[in-house]
């Protein structure tokens, strides 16, 4: 009986930390998305390493969920519901509906609009950092997993690492700043790529 009792209660107190854990989580997150997701939008730089894409550097603009994303080989375009690919090497546009894993791959902020909904949340604090672990309640979702490395003072990523089945991908970002965007620097104009093969995928 006594032992059962202590169990019990053991239990209570992890449910009770865990809870405790997961508001705190959300209350970085919250704080995070509020400077990530400013209405008049942001940039930054970024390196993205994966087995499945390789090591890419670029720079991204940012504005709520739209975002605009350069490396050597590529620019991207993503205006909240469409994403264009324009691929330096074969002179391609590629029409897509993209996944939350594309295009966190590509944005690595796009945690500000998924982490309210489907996953649960715990928090350990490393050195000046807060580092969010998300996990997904839905196993059929693209991003399983996710940690968000985040500055205590500033409340700026530095790292998402997310799991994609077995697959990691590490993206950092460097250099980020408040800057206002235009809503038109979200969308593909294929009049600043006359020549440009347009390949719709969706």
């Amino acid at each position: 009986m006594k032992k059962s009792l202590v169990l019990n209660i053991l239990l209570l107190l992890c449910i009770s930390v865990f809870a405790q854990g997961s508001k705190q989580a959300m209350e970085v997150l919250d704080k995070t998305a509020a400077v990530v997701g400013r209405n008049g939008g942001a940039q930054a730089d970024f390196t993205v390493s994966g087995k499945k894409v390789g090591t890419q550097t670029g720079t991204i603009a940012i504005k709520g969920n739209m975002f605009q994303a350069r490396t050597k080989k590529a620019v991207v375009w993503y205006n909240g519901k469409t994403q264009w690919s324009y691929l330096k090497m074969t002179n391609e546009v590629n029409i897509s509906t993209p996944t939350e894993a594309k295009r966190m791959s590509m944005n690595p902020c796009t945690f500000i609009s998924m982490y309210k909904n489907g996953y649960k949340l715990s928090m350990t604090k490393a050195g000046g950092n807060y580092i969010v672990h998300m996990i997904a309640e839905n196993k059929q979702r693209s991003v399983q997993e996710a940690y968000i490395t985040i500055n205590k003072g500033s409340y700026k990523p530095s790292e998402v690492k997310m799991r994609q089945g077995r697959d990691w991908t590490t993206i950092t970002i460097r250099n980020f700043v408040a800057k206002d965007q235009p809503d038109s620097k979200f969308s593909f104009n294929a009049k600043d790529f006359p020549k440009a093969d347009v390949i719709d995928l969706r």
